[in-house]
């Protein structure tokens, strides 16, 4: 573990080796409240207690080697290892906070035939994971992950067709016992216990080996599917011709698996701030992390490259990107992606001769702004090195890969051949087509951000990327970690007068709603959707997007509920930034300043206009002094948000 990036508070180890004929086993968090409970009989079940009440009735786990041999089949237990663990973590990117407490007790039960159960409690939830100490190579068949849960309850479930997919699956609310073993989601998923807590249900360290989805069995249970391992076919072939073997994956004998990951909180707002997916992580790989650095950019895609009032042709060309270039550099804006279409989207040697690679690469390390460029994952894995050998040449200091719309074994692998390649040559790297964040971004964290989320550009096209979904991802997608939801359009609509158009794009909602979105949503590469034209218009909500930081010291959240809103306060060197997102319903929020600070301070706020209900691009700039003794009366319209700055001198 790099001790540049960890502070050890304590860190305590107990073994205790159990009688070999011991049924049960348990473990509980720190703070008692979750307590997991291990049967052990002619299988292997666990169960989860909350506060003294069954929340995860006995539920089968197993993974299934082939020819019989299936760790968790008639086990025998031979000992078992608890350790108590209490530290604090200083990640390199401070996507939450500055120090992120990782406290928890782990039980490790050994059993004969080589193999291993570990589950680690946390305060906010529970993760188990296979561990297999077999000599040379294994194949896994199948992998038996339940979550049975006590009784029915409601369920955010992201559903999908498919193993291919792009994983931008809105939620449905559904009931457990309605969801069959013919349907399944991608995770996380959110089970919303009736008068109980949030239970959040994803994966950790997924590494070489396929992603987790979840299917049902119509009786309480959601239960773990897997893409089985492609043998033919990647995104250029139909679905329908794409030919897969009968194992999820050939891999090493001597290996941990993914953690099988229950987080457990009582507010909505508490999914929010958990990172137990960031501490299930592998620590570091990279010894000096210094030169990964955050920031927001510029990009092209959503807008169309819709520049005007300038004396050349905007399109796929030197001038235009030169324009951001200088809009870059004049903004307090780190970065510009160059996406699709600098060069050949599967001959990336192939450059695009407008585009002047030589020239603008020269003129990009002038201003001090970095490029990102966009590359289609089959072509890049082909030449992964030389293309990053060239790109360190040009002074580029990141990647945004796509299209790999899959989970499997090959592609999880490819994801770490990725980030390993790119942090050998100092590049950073932005998933996009991208499974969810699963906290390898602990291990290499120059993976920046990931898609995987219904972003600003499916407004293009559709209408589901809307305030309902910008107020539920947060509480699912993003406790997994960060979502490049590519934020900032300038042309907002209500419902009634939103029209998807693919080169003239608008966002769904308010103008105060999107510039809210930049301290809502996570992202260290956050980016500026619109168009460098269109932002230049609004000089007042420029200045904003200037200002705002994508990395953050302190979380608080102040209020929220899943699908409706969210009032949240985060903390970056001195200064507050304070944000409020609502759905479609018009919502009056207080928010008590004592929450987070004492002290008079200057507000600077961005606030829903009058007639926002009408038109979604009315807000209202507002600079006033406030002390911490006073309430802040937020109200926003449909669809509507509100962002604030708090500056001054704390008491």
């Amino acid at each position: 573990m790099n001790l540049k990036n960890i502070t050890l508070l304590l860190v305590f180890i107990s073994t205790v080796v159990t009688n070999s004929n011991a049924k049960e086993s348990q473990v509980s968090s720190p703070d008692q409240k979750i307590k997991v409970t291990i049967s052990i009989g002619e299988e292997i079940a666990y169960s989860v207690d909350y506060k003294g009440q069954k929340l995860i009735a006995p539920s089968a786990i197993s993974m299934d080697l082939g020819f019989g041999d299936v760790l968790g089949h008639r086990p025998k237990l031979m000992g078992s290892k608890t350790t108590t663990v209490n530290e604090v973590l200083k990640p390199v990117v401070k996507e939450k906070r500055a120090e992120v407490k990782n406290h928890y007790n782990e039980l490790i039960l050994s059993f004969k035939d080589d193999y291993q159960l570990a589950f680690r409690v946390f305060d906010d939830g529970m993760a188990y994971r296979w561990i297999s100490k077999r000599k040379g190579d294994i194949t896994v068949y199948n992998e038996e992950a339940n979550f049975t849960f006590a009784t029915n309850q409601m369920v955010y479930f992201p559903e999908t067709k498919g193993y291919i997919t792009a994983f931008q699956h809105t939620y449905k609310y559904l009931p457990l016992d309605s969801i069959s073993g013919e349907r399944m989601c991608i995770t996380p998923a959110l089970v919303d216990v009736d008068k109980g807590p949030k239970v959040a249900i994803t994966e950790a360290d997924l590494r070489d080996y396929p992603g987790m989805f979840l299917s049902g069995n119509s009786n309480n249970t959601l239960k773990g599917k897997y893409a089985p391992y492609i043998l033919k076919g990647d995104r250029l072939v139909k679905k329908e011709d794409i030919k897969r073997a009968d194992y999820l994956a050939r891999t090493t004998g001597t290996r941990s698996f993914p953690w099988r990951v229950v987080t457990i909180v009582d507010n909505d707002g508490d999914l929010l701030n958990t990172e137990i997916v960031y501490r299930l992580g592998e620590p570091s790989k990279i010894k000096d992390p210094s030169w990964i650095k955050s920031g927001k950019i510029a990009w092209d895609w959503y807008n169309a490259n819709n520049i005007y009032n300038v004396d050349f042709r905007a399109g796929l060309n030197y001038e235009t990107y030169k324009y951001y270039i200088d809009f870059a550099a004049d903004n307090n804006i780190e970065y510009v992606v160059l996406d699709e279409g600098w060069s050949n989207t599967y001959d990336i040697w192939e450059l695009n001769e407008d585009m002047r690679m030589d020239e603008l690469t020269a003129y990009a390390l002038e201003k001090e702004v970095g490029l990102i460029l966009w590359v289609e994952w089959s072509t890049f894995d082909a030449d992964m090195e030389a293309l990053t050998d060239r790109f360190v040449e040009w002074g580029v200091v990141g990647i945004k890969m796509d299209f790999m719309n899959r989970d499997d074994q090959y592609m999880v692998r490819l994801y770490e051949r990725v980030a390993e390649t790119c942090a050998c040559k100092q590049l950073m790297v932005d998933f996009h087509g991208a499974f969810k964040p699963t906290g390898i971004r602990r291990t290499y964290p120059n993976i920046m951000t990931y898609e995987g989320v219904a972003g600003l550009e499916n407004c293009k096209w559709a209408d589901y990327s809307d305030p309902e979904y910008d107020v539920t991802f947060p509480f699912i997608r993003m406790l997994a970690g960060p979502a490049d939801y590519t934020p900032g359009a300038m042309n907002t609509a209500q419902k009634k007068n939103f029209k998807p158009i693919f080169n003239r794009p608008m966002g769904l909602g308010t103008r105060a709603h999107q510039l809210a979105m930049y301290v809502v949503f996570e992202s260290p590469l956050q980016m500026l959707a619109d168009s460098p034209t269109a932002y230049i218009k609004e000089t007042e909500c420029l200045a904003f997007l200037s200002a705002v930081p994508v990395e953050w010291d302190e979380t608080v959240v102040l209020d929220a509920k899943v699908g409706e809103y969210i009032v949240i306060a985060r903390k970056h060197g001195n200064d507050w930034y304070l944000a409020a997102m609502t759905d479609w319903n018009k919502r009056d929020v207080t928010i008590d300043l004592s929450k987070i600070s004492t002290g008079t301070f200057t507000l600077e706020e961005y606030a829903d206009g009058v007639n926002a209900d009408r038109n979604g691009n009315d807000y209202k700039k507002t600079i006033r002094t406030i002390s911490s003794d006073e309430t802040i009366e937020v109200k926003m319209a449909p669809g509507g948000g509100w962002v604030a700055i708090l500056r001054g001198s704390e008491n």
